[in-house]
């Protein structure tokens, strides 16, 4: 087999591929140093950010990217965007959102976050019961707090509903959508046998 040399699109689709998954096993493994480790993670984020900002600037796609949609790398798997989400909302749960979406300051402390000041006893919980779903399960909600009584019947309060939204609007930041590709994963908000958001 002397001379033959691989199609050139495909050398480079796994020299990019190959640099990645070296990085990512620098920066994971175990003797690796601070210094090196701190290198491999910035040339990592560099070459995540150009391929991020490549995607975003085809002119060509039709495609609509989350907020947070890099943090988790673009072939992470749902259990990963699952463990970012449970992050997020740890974090939260202390800080207001920013200004802007994708960032979580302590800045922020005026803000008004749902997520925040939810009642103590709110937990959540955020799992992938199956291939392509994330399911943001409210527990915990006080009858009082989540629940008003409208002409008799009771249905879910504002304040129940606008956190709600808030989770499922940090859920859709790490999702992506377009008319030439399927969504990452679809979500939902539930409380109790309740979906408020599909």
């Amino acid at each position: 087999m002397d001379g033959w040399l691989p199609a050139r699109g495909w050398t480079m689709m796994a020299g990019h591929g190959l640099r990645i998954s070296r990085l990512r096993m620098l920066i994971d493994h175990p003797r690796t140093g601070d210094a090196e480790r701190a290198a491999a993670q910035r040339m990592l984020d560099r070459i995540q950010r150009k391929s991020a900002q490549a995607r975003r600037n085809n002119p060509s796609a039709d495609r609509t990217y989350g907020a947070r949609y890099d943090r988790v790398g673009r072939h992470a798997g749902l259990e990963q965007v699952c463990e970012m989400i449970r992050a997020d909302i740890a974090l939260a749960r202390t800080f207001a959102m920013y200004d802007r979406s994708d960032v979580l300051d302590a800045r922020a402390v005026d803000a008004h976050s749902a997520i925040r000041d939810a009642p103590v006893q709110v937990t959540y919980s955020v799992e992938t019961p199956m291939h392509g779903r994330i399911v943001i399960t409210i527990d915990g909600v006080p009858r009082d707090w989540g629940w008003v009584t409208r002409d008799g019947v009771e249905i879910v309060s504002p304040e129940l509903q606008t956190l709600a939204e808030q989770l499922a609007d940090l859920m859709n930041d790490y999702n992506h959508d377009g008319t030439d590709t399927n969504r990452r994963f679809f979500g939902n908000v539930r409380v109790l046998d309740a979906t408020l958001i599909w």
